[in-house]
Order: structure tokens, then sequence, then C-alpha cells
């Protein structure tokens, strides 16, 4: 009898060692399955970071790059277009000063064809060149008037403007203008020379919003100053040139475009007998 109850405790000492031991490995099992599951997040999620990484990484990288080359473009594009620029001019200088023509006079006419060019200054959009081409009829009003230096006469005309180039940052925009209001002070010849000041305004309509992200509907006032180089028949001009691009309130945004341009023409005075 002594010997069964042995047997019986010690099978109950047993099972109760055993459960103990089941009961202290299960928290530690459940932590240690915690902290793997833990793990295997963590790595996980590394590896999730480090795809996306570089694609984030590619984007951001290839927006400069977009930004860089289409700066460059615009450019090279305004390099060319300046060395077309003053080869054909040089030949319609070369041509004018074999012809022959008369200077500005009471009720005569001018025609002209004129191209200029130039880069945006302080005080609107920066980083954007300009070039316009057009052309112009205009008619001497008055006779001279004024004392001195500043005796002249007063000319109104009007330029059609088929072709405007703006190399922005963003894009390239092409549109076209027409100015209505041109008024010239031809001052006094002196020799072959005919200096000039004039004040003129118009419009501009484009593909693309000037500057970006405002309106596709400018306004261009300007001032130049320059002079004509008079022939018997024929002249070619030169001037310096400011012109302001903006939509005078039309878009809620409105930086403007300032621009220092030089333009150069080739045309004839003349008036009917």
């Amino acid at each position: 009898m002594v010997g069964e109850g042995r047997q019986a405790e010690s099978g109950s000492l047993a099972k109760l060692r055993k459960t103990l031991r089941d009961c202290e490995a299960r928290p530690v099992g459940c932590a240690f399955s915690f902290c793997a599951s833990r793990k295997r997040n963590q790595n996980t999620d590394q590896e999730r970071d480090e795809s996306v990484r570089p694609a984030q990484v590619s984007v951001l990288n290839e927006q400069p790059c977009l930004q860089n080359q289409r700066q460059s473009g615009n450019l090279i594009h305004m390099e060319r277009m300046r060395w077309v620029l003053l080869v054909f001019f040089f030949l319609l200088a070369t041509t004018t000063l074999i012809c022959a023509q008369d200077g500005p006079e009471q009720g005569g006419n001018e025609v002209q064809v004129w191209a200029g060019g130039g880069h945006s200054v302080p005080g609107g959009t920066s980083l954007t060149e300009a070039f316009n081409a057009g052309i112009r009829y205009g008619r001497v009003i008055t006779g001279p008037h004024w004392p001195g230096m500043l005796r002249g006469r007063f000319e109104y005309a009007v330029d059609l403007v088929p072709v405007y180039l703006i190399f922005q940052p963003a894009n390239r925009a092409y549109g076209w203008g027409f100015n209505p209001l041109v008024l010239k002070w031809n001052f006094e010849r002196r020799g072959r020379f005919s200096p000039y000041f004039e004040l003129s305004g118009g419009t501009l309509f484009s593909n693309h919003t000037i500057p970006s992200y405002t309106n596709t509907v400018n306004f261009t006032p300007s001032a130049a100053l320059g002079t004509h180089i008079l022939g018997e028949k024929y002249n070619w001009s030169v001037d310096v040139r400011y012109l302001h691009i903006s939509n005078a309130g039309l878009a809620r945004y409105n930086p403007g475009l300032n621009t220092v341009q030089v333009r150069l023409g080739v045309g004839r005075f003349w008036k009917q007998k």
C-alpha cells in the first residue's frame, strides 16, 4: 500500500512539473514568435522602402534634368535665331547702302519689315527670351516742330506682328499680335541718320500662357530709341527697345515679363507727288 501511494504521488508530481514547464514555455514562445514576426515585418518594410526609394529619387532627379534640358534647348534655339538674324540683316544692310531713298517728310508714308529679340530683365519673370517680327505702315503727320535738338516730325504707325516666340523655362510659346498705337517722333536728319523715339502699345495672343500659369492674352506696351540709316531709296533701322508683356489683371496671377530688345528693320519712306 505504501509503494502504491508513493507511485501515485510521483505521478502527480511529474504531471505538475510538466504543466509548469508548459506554462513557463508558452510566454517565452509567444514573446519569441512576436519578436520574430516583428523582425520579419521590419525587414519587409525595409525592402519596400528600398524598392520605392529609387523610384522616388529618380522622379525627383528627373524634374531638374527636364528643366535643364528645356532651358538648354531654348538657349540653343535662341542662339541660332540670333545668328540667322545677324546674317539676314547684314545682307539687307549691304543692299540698302547700295540702293537709294528719302527721309521722313510731312504727308509721307513709311513701310518697314522688322525683327527683334532680347532677354528678360529684373522687374518681372526671369530666365525668359523673346523674339518677334512684323510689318509696319506709318504716315508722317506734321512738319518740323520744337526747337533745337528736339526738333522733328510726328508720325503715326501700326504694326502687324505675325511672329512671337517666347522661350520660357516651362515651354516655348508661339503667338501673334497687333500694335494699333505707334507714336513716333522723327528727329531732324543728321546727314544719313534720322534718329527717332517711339511709344507703342498692342496685344499678344499665344498658344501657351505668358508668363507661365497666367494668361494667353497679353498687352505689349513698349518704348524705343533708335535711328534710320538713309539711302536714296531704302533705309534700314536699328533701335533699343523696352518691351513689357502682361495681362493687365485679366488673370489673377500677373507677374509680367520685361525684356530689353535690339530691333532691326528695312524699309522706305516715300511721298506721293
